[in-house]
This record gives structure tokens, C-alpha cells and sequence, in this order.
């Protein structure tokens, strides 16, 4: 099988699977136990902390890096948790703003609309036809708003298209303004460079398993200055933000992939990158297509396409069975089956945005996989064409 699906999850790395297994059974202790075992799963959870600080160029006095199930339950932290932390406050609703930007992953989108139930203001940003966000868009929101505290969730790097917000220049934006910024980097880290510092986010949001490392675990990394309410409650644990006991051996393995990414990024930014512009170039020499999200400012693996008079899912299942794996858009999503409110913001049409197509491709991917996808895919595409009602695509 031709895996071009990274973006949706990655296969974990041998050296992130070997340093993960000795706390799956004999270093097994409770990271809460005050005995030697519990101290030693203790020193593991800080040795993971210190080397995402690290790969993140986080400030070391104060910040936090708070390990929860994935990116979802980072996001749904970081927006209902700074929410409900300024109500407890002393903070009214009508004081609090929530901004987001339309393309979104849904683990943002979907506590937006949930805050947007019980009252809260919540504003979203328009993109242009490349998938980017416009500071000034934010800055007039900002400008005229009488609201005491505002915090602003934009993604680092779009999970369907690709393209690679400025984020520095939206965080400058919201601090002009006394807002606070928070970032969904699940998809950046890994492959571009994400410097906290640099970037002056107050918030980051980062995930194990699409960057080589195992799933259900990822982190919130806070800066000193931010307060939070937590939204699971129980014995406290890290820092009294996120209860229930530690999954330690996923932990680990997120420290590991922190460690990696200098590696990660280094290929990405090489060899991957070349085949993704090996893979587009290829793709584009098909007729009636277009690459989606900005040309340039993306990342290095992304290739999204739209085939006109293609079904998206149709093509999906032609090249499963060629033994090429690829997807329409956010895997999150696909169970719900609805069209992707990305391309929709991106002004695309609708019969592009059936005929969507994301590949998204992996270290482990070589020019042989790319050269016979881009075989396999003429001919698929030449096949449904054929048998399309959209006769002016046939050829």
C-alpha cells in the first residue's frame, strides 16, 4: 500500500515505539505514586516536558506544557477553558469574545458554536481563495470592539489544504489589542519550524500521531500569562488543568517525536518537499484540475486537488484499489459526511469541492510511489470521466 494519507495520522517510528514500550510493562508505575515506581513514571512525564519546551523554544519560567488525550481536547481546553476562566473571574459574557478563523479544524469550530449556545460572542474570520487569513480582517474586529478579553484561535497550517497562516504578524495584531492568541500546530509540528517565542503565541496546540509518534496523546502548551478553567475534573492532575492519571508511555512517545523534529523538519523541508512538487506538477498536467491552498506558503507534504467532473469519495475508492490510500479532507470529519466548510470559505464551487482530492505525503514515501500514483491516477480519473453525466470533461 502507497500511504498518502499523512496528514490524517502517521505510522509511529521505531525509536519512538522502543523508547514508549518499557512504561507499557515493566516501568508501569503511577506518576501520582510518591514510592520509587511512581517517581520514576514522575521523571519520565518531566523528561517528555522538558523536551517539547525545547522543540518549541518555550519561555522555561512559567510556561506550561499540559498533556491531554490529543489535539481535540487541547483545543476544547484552551477555548472553553479560557472562556469559563474569565466568567469565574468576574468577566460577563458580553465582556468576551471568542475569534476563530473559518477554516478551522472542527475541534476549534465546534466549542466555538458551543460557547456561541450559551451566549458568548464569537466572531469568525474570512480567507481568501488560497485558504489565508487577512490580519486586517482581525484588526477591525478588534478595533471596534468594547469587549475586556478576547482570545483569537487560528491554526498554524490548515489540516486540508495546507496553506501556512502568518502567524506572527495575527499574533502582533492581537496583542496591539490586549487579546490573547492560541494556535492549533498539530499539523506544523514536524514539518516547519514552530518557535514559540518567535511566533509570541499564548497558546499552542501539538498531537503525537501525525508526527510519527502514537495516538491519543498530545499537549497544550500555555504561556505564564494565561489562565484556564479545566473542563475535566477529578484528582487535579497536571497542574489541576487536566484530571486523570498520566498516559505515560504515550508521553514518552511524544517526547520522543519532540526530539525528533529537527530531524522531521529537515526531510520535510528536502526530500519531501520535492516530491510533493513532483506529485503536484504531475497532477496538475491532468486536465481540468487546480491545486487548492496558497502555491507557495504551505507545507512541504500537502497536494490538494480538485479533478472536475470527479466525485472526490469515487476516487478515493478507485486508487484503494490500485493500493494507493488518500482522502478528501480532514479525517475527523469523514463520518459526517458533509461538504468541507475549508473550500467552502476558499469561495471553491461545488463541483470543486467534490472532486476535492488530499494527498498528503510521509518520510517514508520515495519517487516510485509518487511516479505510479501519478500513472494510476491518469487512468483512474480518465475512467470516471468517462462514465460521468459531465460530458465536457470527457477525453
Amino acid at each position: 500500500m502507497i500511504y498518502l494519507d499523512n496528514a490524517a495520522t502517521t505510522p509511529v517510528l521505531d525509536e519512538v515505539l522502543e523508547e514508549m514500550l518499557p512504561y507499557m510493562s515493566a516501568r508501569y508505575g503511577n506518576p501520582s505514586s510518591l514510592h520509587s515506581v511512581g517517581r520514576d513514571a514522575k521523571a519520565a512525564l518531566d523528561k517528555a516536558r522538558e523536551r517539547i519546551c525545547n522543540a518549541l523554544n518555550m519561555d522555561g519560567s512559567g510556561s506550561m506544557v499540559i498533556f491531554t488525550s490529543g489535539a481535540t481536547e487541547a483545543n476544547n481546553l484552551a477555548i472553553k477553558g479560557f472562556a469559563y476562566r474569565m466568567l469565574r473571574d468576574g468577566i460577563s459574557k458580553d465582556d468576551l469574545m471568542v475569534i476563530a478563523s473559518s477554516i478551522e479544524h472542527e475541534s476549534v469550530l465546534e466549542p466555538c458554536r458551543a460557547l456561541e449556545k450559551e451566549g458568548f460572542n464569537v466572531r469568525y474570520l474570512p480567507v481568501d481563495k488560497d485558504g489565508m487569513l487577512k490580519s486586517e480582517s482581525l484588526e477591525h474586529i478588534l478595533a471596534s470592539s468594547k469587549c475586556k478579553s478576547i482570545l483569537v484561535s487560528v491554526m498554524f497550517a490548515n489540516n486540508e489544504v495546507g496553506t501556512i497562516q502568518r502567524l506572527k504578524e495575527i499574533a502582533e495584531v492581537a496583542h496591539k489589542y490586549g487579546a490573547f492568541v492560541h494556535s492549533d500546530a498539530a499539523q506544523a509540528i514536524g514539518k516547519v519550524k514552530v518557535d514559540a517565542r518567535e511566533l509570541a503565541v499564548d497558546m499552542l496546540t501539538i498531537s503525537a500521531h501525525k508526527a510519527y509518534g502514537p495516538k491519543g496523546i498530545g499537549a497544550l502548551c500555555i504561556s505564564k500569562d494565561v489562565r484556564l478553567e479545566p473542563i475535566l475534573h477529578g484528582g487535579g492532575h497536571e497542574y489541576g488543568l487536566r484530571s486523570g492519571t498520566q498516559n505515560v508511555p504515550g508521553i514518552v512517545g511524544l517526547g520522543k517525536v519532540a526530539e525528533l523534529v529537527p530531524r522531521f523538519i529537515a526531510l520535510y523541508q528536502g526530500r519531501v518537499r520535492q516530491l510533493r512538487d513532483r506529485l503536484i506538477k504531475g497532477l496538475l498536467e491532468i486536465p481540468y484540475t487546480r491545486l487548492n491552498g496558497h502555491p507557495e506558503e504551505r507545507l512541504a507534504n500537502n497536494a490538494h486537488i480538485s479533478f472536475l467532473g470527479v466525485n472526490g469519495e469515487d476516487l478515493i475508492i478507485k486508487l484503494d484499489e490500485h493500493g494507493i490510500a488518500v482522502s478528501t479532507g480532514s479525517a475527523c470529519s469523514t463520518l459526517k459526511q458533509k461538504e468541507s466548510h475549508v473550500l467552502r470559505a476558499m469561495g471553491l464551487s461545488r463541483e470543486e469541492i467534490n472532486g476535492s482530492l488530499r494527498l498528503t505525503l510521509g518520510i517514508q514515501n520515495d519517487e516510485q510511489d509518487v511516479d505510479y500514483t501519478l500513472e494510476v491516477m491518469a487512468d483512474v480519473v480518465r475512467e470516471l470521466r468517462r462514465v460521468s453525466p459531465y460530458s465536457k470533461y470527457r477525453s
